[in-house]
């Protein structure tokens, strides 16, 4: 009887172990099918804007010139042309133009309608009469307003009803905006048809096998579907940014590869020694699966630091990041273990070539270094310096219709603003005062500030100091509770965002003083960017302290040393150089701009050095767990320093290579975009990856380490039992020793 109990026990464990992997996939296929059904309209969900500061003075001063002067904030261009070339004055012109003029303004959450016919101001025509504006505002958040414009943009593009003398188009934020949003999407679907079947020839040419090389795609397309769900249910909540599934994209295929990479390779060198896949599989996840898990800590860290910044452009960054890098993380260490139980052997099935792909730097180049250190470590320093000298010009400013391609509507109508009429319907400095007797003494300062062309005014118009013309009796810059609205136009040529605008913006705050205006003061585009970048710099310290306090952290539990943490943090910092160099030199002064298809304007988007450290800095952390656990073994298992460098890079220097170029590939795809801004993050990222993953950590850690010798895994007594207790460790009691492989094992191999 005991026997038969004992027999039905153990058939009932064995059981449910065939089963455990199955229930693991049946439920990841479920929770995947409902992942791609809430995440199936997010692209329609997400926002554009986000770049400014909603406690900032000047977002202050944008809501209640919303809610008082709605036309003192367009946000919606239309430029009327006439057909045949008839000029704008012409009767019937300037009849269907003016009707058209009016049916806008009676439109649902449509407000502000101003139009040269109206006014018969000069600034709404072109100098030669051929073309003229209709200005409006769109009521509601960046969403509502979006609807609206989709709504409206059929309507009144082209020749509207009762319009056939007119060509119309479509201009202004929200139509860059929504043209920026669609853009992106149709980029995201190509850049991962450029990404995918390239990352599945690099991890084909890796594992030699199409089963092994399909297993890390399929974590990526996990983690991409499951973050695109995250996104959707947070924009019920949130403003998130359309700029965020760039990330999600690049990292989500990247890491998801990069992290699989690790687990199915050694899983794989596991089954050379043993035949049993159950006691692989627990031996990988002790060794590589604690530096996945600890990779997407560090990785983790850095992305959560754009929580800090009051920017949904940034904080959207941050939502993306962490799903995606958790998702993976899960991935690979859930459902990745399950489905190499189930496969068993059959890993290595579908066979493409007889030897995986090797690295064969088995002496080479880190012998070399190990020699002459001081000689590449001052070499390799002064490089990334020099690399990253042009990023001290860096000029800031904030995405414009130029980010789109040349080719698109709403860039067509500002270039036609821009080229065409005498000053900018959309750069103005707005200012919010108190119907006070010093409004004329101030109006005709603010109209003597450099690149200020006029000054409008509830009085009238003033130039050079002085009021040229008098209000008309239909004047709305004047409220009901006694506030007013002046508007600084500035000179022609002055763009909207730029040095000039905001020298403009600091005169205009700097000349307040002794007169009763409200605080907030200043809006404008100009304005909002002063704002925003003041809350970037108000955040750097708390996100820098978060990054560099938490990695040095992690990294001393993983090496139970006090210095190499420091050298991580500096040398994951100094890797960073050359991509912000690379910023500066070729979009801002827009070297290779014809080669890259993108139009320089003279600055940076002022989020983006955030953005682009946050991700690069983390994927170089990444790196380096990979390459410092191994030598952490290597030393805990000899003493040795020496050969603790030169293995640990031996060892690492395959899979890091392979997961680098993987999401450098992932990368350049991003950066085949149309919009300038992904095409800056794309490049930029995908340089700051090969560069860490071959300069810094095949030259200058390795060269650093041998300079320090034993002092660089030192630390005081009390830390080392400290980690010693807490310590982030491998269990290396499974790892054989590297003289103990089989001929067959793969050189190209796995942290342990």
């Amino acid at each position: 009887m005991s026997r038969t109990v004992f027999r039905t026990s153990c058939e009932t464990r064995s059981a449910g172990r065939r089963r455990g992997p199955w229930f693991v996939l049946l439920f990841t296929l479920l929770l995947a099918a409902n992942a791609v059904v809430i995440g199936a309209d997010v692209g329609d969900r997400l926002l554009g804007g986000g770049t400014d500061d909603p406690s900032s003075a000047s977002s202050r001063a944008g809501a209640l010139l919303e809610a008082h002067f709605p036309s003192s904030a367009p946000d919606l261009v239309l430029l009327v042309r006439g057909e045949d070339g008839a000029g704008v004055d012409s009767e019937q012109v300037a009849a269907q133009g003016a009707r058209l003029a009016e049916r806008l303004a009676f439109e649902p959450r449509v407000s502000g309608v101003v139009s040269y016919w109206q006014t018969g101001s000069e600034r709404l025509r072109s100098a030669d009469r051929s073309e003229a504006l209709i200005l409006a505002h769109l009521e509601g958040d960046d969403d509502t307003a979006t609807r609206t414009y989709d709504r409206l943009a059929p309507l009144y593009r082209g020749s509207p009803p009762d319009a056939d003398a007119l060509d119309v188009s479509l201009g202004g934020g929200v139509a860059v905006q929504q043209e920026i949003q669609t853009t992106i999407e149709a980029d995201l679907l190509t850049a991962e048809l450029i990404a995918l079947p390239l990352t599945l020839i690099i991890l084909v040419l890796v594992f030699g096998g199409a089963v092994a090389a399909l297993l890390p795609l399929g974590v990526g397309v996990l983690a991409i579907l499951g973050t695109n769900a995250v996104l959707r249910l947070l924009t019920s909540v949130t403003e998130v940014s359309v700029f965020a599934q760039n990330l999600t994209t690049a990292l989500g295929l990247g890491l998801a590869i990069d992290y699989a990479l690790l687990i199915v390779r050694r899983f794989r060198e596991e089954l050379h020694q043993r035949a049993d896949p159950r006691t692989a599989v627990r031996t990988t996840l002790r060794t590589a699966g604690r530096a996945v898990l600890f990779s997407a800590l560090t990785v983790a860290v850095s992305l959560a630091a754009m929580l800090v910044f009051p920017l949904y452009f940034l904080r959207s960054f941050a939502y993306a990041g962490l799903s995606v890098v958790l998702l993976a993380a899960a991935a690979s260490l859930i459902v990745l273990p399950a489905v190499l139980l189930l496969l068993g052997h059959r890993v290595d099935a579908l066979r493409l070539r007889r030897r995986t792909l090797r690295t064969r730097r088995e002496g080479g180049l880190v012998e070399r270094v190990v020699r002459r250190p001081y000689r590449y470590a001052v070499t390799v320093a002064a490089l990334l310096v020099a690399a990253g000298v042009p990023f001290l010009q860096v000029e800031f400013g904030t995405a414009d219709d130029r980010q789109l391609p040349a080719a698109s509507e709403s860039r067509l109508v500002q270039e036609a603003i821009r080229d065409d009429f005498t000053s900018s319907t959309t750069g103005g400095v707005e200012i919010l005062a108190r119907d006070a007797k010093g409004l004329d003494r101030y109006a005709a300062a603010l109209s003597l500030l450099p690149h200020a062309a006029e000054v409008d005014t509830p009085l009238g118009t003033y130039r050079d100091g002085r009021r040229k013309d008098a209000a008309t009796p239909a004047d709305a810059s004047r409220a009901a509770d006694g506030l007013v609205h002046l508007s600084v136009v500035p000179e022609k040529g002055v763009e909207d965002v730029s040095p000039e605008s905001r020298r403009l913006v600091e005169g205009v705050r700097a000349a307040s003083s002794g007169f009763e205006a409200l605080e907030p003061l200043a809006g404008g585009r100009a304005a909002v960017l002063e704002d925003s970048k003041q809350a970037i710099a108000d955040g750097l310290p708390a996100a820098g302290l978060l990054i560099a306090g938490t990695s040095l952290l992690l990294v001393f539990l993983l090496t139970g040393s006090l210095l190499i943490p420091l050298l991580s943090v500096a040398s994951g910092a100094l890797s960073l150089t050359a991509m912000f160099g690379l910023v500066v030199w070729v979009f801002q002064d827009g070297h290779l701009s014809g080669l890259l298809g993108f139009t320089p304007t003279g600055t940076i988007e002022a989020t983006l050095p955030v953005l682009m450290f946050c991700i690069a800095f983390g994927l170089s952390m990444d790196y380096g767990v990979f390459l410092l656990s191994r030598m952490k073994e290597e030393y805990d298992r000899t003493g040795d320093p020496r050969l603790a460098i030169v293995t640990g890079v031996r060892r690492t220097s395959g899979v890091i290579t392979a997961a680098a170029l993987i999401i450098a590939v992932v990368f350049v795809a991003i950066g085949t975009s149309q919009i300038t801004n992904s095409k800056m993050l794309g490049l930029g990222a995908a340089l700051a990856v090969l560069v860490d993953a071959t300069v810094v950590r095949g030259l200058l850690v390795p060269a650093v380490m041998r300079i320090g010798g034993r002092a660089t895994w030192w630390a005081p007594a009390p830390l080392a039992r400290f980690q010693r207790r807490f310590g982030l460790r491998e269990d290396l009691s499974a790892t054989p020793a590297p003289d103990q492989r089989t001929p067959t094992e793969p050189v190209l191999e796995t942290v342990r």
